[in-house]
């Protein structure tokens, strides 16, 4: 089963902050999470139980799955420090 992507406004601002070559790594992550939202590699997180997150390189893809509407949403993109405020 393939996911579609959603994007929340702040993921969408956070992304287009960033450099095109990083834009691209992530692209091709969050891409594959199409396939597979739950890869070799991430994690659920804590403090919210039904968000999960992906690293690439210092930056974090803070993520949940709806598996009703089978959708992916892009919560936070963001640096390492700062993404879990």
């Amino acid at each position: 089963m393939r996911y579609a992507l959603e994007f929340t406004a702040s993921a969408t601002r956070e992304f287009r902050d960033l450099d095109k070559q990083l834009q691209r790594r992530i692209t091709e992550k969050v891409t594959a999470l199409c396939k597979d939202p739950f890869p070799t590699g991430s994690k659920k997180l804590k403090a919210q139980p039904d968000h999960f997150r992906i690293r690439i390189a210092d930056y974090r893809v803070i993520y949940r799955v709806d598996g009703k509407r089978v959708v992916i949403v892009i919560v936070r993109i963001g640096h390492r420090r700062e993404v879990y405020r």
